[in-house]
């Protein structure tokens, strides 16, 4: 023992240790609450936060993507989603909050088509593997989540992935943990062939997009 120095008792650090784990899971486990009502209170508007239009990287290769059943993941309002519907897609989306959902069903019936949507918890949801003919993933940032969108692909499938990049720090504060790197959608999907790729900074904004093909 070191001069000066208390040793604690194996028993009180044992006690100790099973606190601190029991404070953890706690947190852990009420972040799917405490996630599903921070979004419910920003869709719960007649607005649509992020508008009704689909994103134009999408409009401009919708053309290049493989008809079939999509998977929307963070689909939110739907505004993607229900375009892609609207171009004689199966629109499945995911979101955590239901809110949001309601919301783009909404959109789905103003324009005249039907999707289906399920409430997950993306953290800790799986997603069904060989099962998309496209997977899209805009403004969502999660890394853990790619491998599971290129095995949910079936073979030929296509990711269409758009969110924003570290240039954006240069006009609005942001986290940048959920912040794409130069090239990093392009290194992640290095496997896959790269259809379309940019990194765009229009001096307002700052995004990176990409679409990329299963072999």
């Amino acid at each position: 023992m070191i001069p000066g120095k208390q040793s604690v008792p194996i028993r009180g650090t044992a006690a100790l240790l099973a606190a601190c784990l029991l404070v953890l899971s706690a947190v852990f486990l009420d972040a799917k609450p405490r996630d599903q009502e921070r979004w419910d209170k920003k869709y719960d508007t007649e607005k649509y936060l992020f508008g009704k239009k689909p994103i134009r990287f999408l409009v401009d290769n919708v053309g290049l993507l493989p008809k079939g059943k999509v998977l929307d993941i963070a689909m939110g309002e739907g505004r993607n989603g229900v375009y892609l519907a609207s171009q004689g897609f199966d629109v499945l989306g995911l979101d955590i909050s239901d809110v949001g959902l309601q919301k783009a069903r909404k959109l789905a019936a103003a324009h005249g088509v039907k999707i289906e949507t399920r409430v997950v918890d993306l953290e800790s949801h799986q997603l069904e593997k060989n099962a998309y003919d496209v997977v899209i993933d805009t403004y969502y940032l999660q890394r853990d989540l790619f491998p599971q969108i290129k095995e949910a692909l079936k073979s030929g499938g296509m990711a269409v992935v758009e969110t924003y990049n570290t240039n954006l720090l240069k006009y609005r504060r942001f986290n940048k943990d959920y912040l794409l790197k130069p090239d990093e959608l392009r290194d992640i999907f290095k496997d896959f062939k790269i259809i379309r790729y940019q990194e765009v900074d229009d001096g307002k904004t700052a995004y990176s997009s990409l679409i990329a093909q299963k072999p």
